[in-house]
């Protein structure tokens, strides 16, 4: 691919049609299920899909077919089966990933910023969704129209936009199995939903932290009391949740204190958190807006990269049953609730984990309260598969093609279910996971913004990371391509092996 060709190429596409498309996207309250029960009745997830396919479906891209799936009682899915050109295989295939649902708004937002008003300012467009993960579809198909316009080579490629991944991606199991046979078996997968240490070279996701949470309650009282009849005969709910809250966590040092939440950190991703603190410095945690005079959890750079990516980190992001401070009252308050959000190592079970959580929180409990875990999530984290050496060449290629710097290697601390069920059912495929959720980018937070030059060089790289594919298949390096040589058979019309 002649790479200045290839950027030219995709920056006027971002430009001219991507970057107004997601604009609009960003107006769109589309929030995920969990966070928006009525999302059917109010019709913003069916206004986003319709967005997105009409702009796909106006693509040039020769037998291109882009599909509404829409299973009874779930979210829909975009499906779009993209066949082989300009000679690349139709017996091997490249799955390309990318979600279209928000998290919800979000106190905090500057003045002139806010969830669902989209701001062009200083190479950023801010609002909800853009960068998480609204321009997946488009930076998908603008990387295989590159592609297209030079002629290059590339085998089949199928493009998965769910619609339930900020509710834990329930829905997608479902539509995996009811598409398998059109999606065939992938030997690249490529993820548009992660992020990046900066924004100067090209980031791949190594690992990925899974989740347990759920709502924590406790209840001593039937009905709230005048604090000054019953403090000191009746216990505080808030202090006994204290006290729940201390069994699984180190309050002094943030620490989870269960041994079965913790996992062995692997020597090649220590190595990768050491490298990435050498590259990244103090902007580890100077991305973050901490107030002055506050300190991070630790002094060593390389163990905060593990930390928030190969440790378990508990987070409270709601609280139930408090009144706000303008109406509270003298009044003992019958219970206490907090969402906990508690991240696990990649290779923790999550059922495991949410099993374990809810052992130590709910045996034993103090006074005899009534306490209550209702657990929202427990899933798997994801460790990649050791990578390919031809995969290895080409992300590097193409960051130091793009960006004029190497590639680089990071965990990251949350959570995209689909990787670990897709390494279930593909365990041969190999993974690149990526995104432009960079420094101050704020994902899931006021003040949300997509780098608009992140995009485009994704895009580019992701471009180049196609042609390479399908050079490597020709060679028999992909599993792909293995299996078709060793089967002889394909899947229908569809041809992915």
């Amino acid at each position: 691919m002649d790479a200045s060709q290839t950027e030219r190429f995709v920056a006027q596409k971002w430009d001219d049609e991507i970057v107004p498309q997601l604009v609009e996207y960003i107006r769109i309250p589309n929030k995920s299920p969990m966070f928006d029960a009525d999302w059917k009745a109010h019709g913003y997830m069916d206004d986003a899909v319709k967005l997105m396919v009409d702009w796909a479906k106006r693509q040039p891209i020769p037998g291109m077919q882009v599909e509404v799936v829409q299973l009874e009682g779930r979210t829909p899915l975009i499906f779009i089966d993209i066949p082989a050109a300009h000679g690349g295989r139709d017996d091997d295939c490249v799955l390309l990933y990318g979600h279209l649902d928000k998290q919800p708004e979000m106190t905090g937002w500057d003045d002139d910023l806010g969830p669902w008003k989209p701001v062009l300012r200083d190479d950023k467009l801010y609002g909800r969704g853009g960068a998480d993960d609204g321009y997946a579809i488009y930076g998908s198909l603008a990387a295989i129209l590159a592609l297209h316009e030079q002629q290059v080579p590339h085998a089949r490629c199928v493009v998965l936009i769910e619609a339930c991944e900020e509710s834990g991606s329930y829905d997608l199991p479902a539509y995996v199995d009811h598409l398998a046979d059109r999606i065939g078996k992938p030997s690249l997968v490529v993820c548009l939903d992660s992020g990046c240490g900066n924004y100067d070279q090209l980031w791949c996701t190594t690992s990925l932290r899974g989740l347990a949470g759920g709502n924590l309650t406790v209840n001593v009282l039937s009905e709230g009391v005048h604090s000054g009849d019953a403090s000191g005969v009746v216990p505080s709910s808030f202090r006994l949740l204290r006290q729940l809250l201390s069994r699984i966590e180190d309050e002094t040092t943030g620490r989870i204190l269960l041994d079965g939440l913790h996992a062995q950190i692997p020597d090649e991703r220590t190595a990768q958190a050491r490298r990435a603190a050498e590259v990244l410095g103090t902007e580890i945690y100077d991305k973050f807006p901490l107030l002055p005079g506050m300190r991070p959890m630790h002094d060593d750079l390389a163990e905060l990269v593990l930390n928030r990516t190969w440790r378990p980190a508990l987070s409270i992001t709601g609280v139930g049953g408090i009144p706000s401070l303008d109406s509270a009252g003298n009044v003992l308050r019958p219970q206490t609730a907090v969402k906990l959000s508690l991240r696990l190592p990649p290779t923790v079970d999550g059922r495991r984990a949410g099993d374990l959580l809810t052992e130590a929180l709910t045996r034993d409990t103090p006074n005899g309260a009534r306490v209550t875990l209702d657990l929202e999530k427990a899933a798997t984290g994801w460790n990649a598969p050791a990578m390919s050496s031809w995969l290895t060449r080409a992300i590097d290629d193409a960051s130091q093609a793009v960006y004029g710097r190497p590639a680089m290697y990071m965990g990251e601390g949350g959570s995209i279910p689909f990787m670990g069920m897709l390494g279930e059912k593909f365990p041969g495929a190999q993974f690149m996971i990526t995104g432009v959720l960079g420094p101050h980018s704020n994902a899931h937070g006021p003040n949300e913004f997509l780098h608009i030059p992140m995009g485009k060089r994704v895009t580019a790289c992701v471009a180049r990371v196609l042609a390479e594919h399908q050079l490597a298949s020709a060679r028999g390096e992909t599993s792909g391509s293995a299996v078709a040589a060793d089967s002889g058979q394909r899947h229908g019309d569809h041809g992915c092996c």
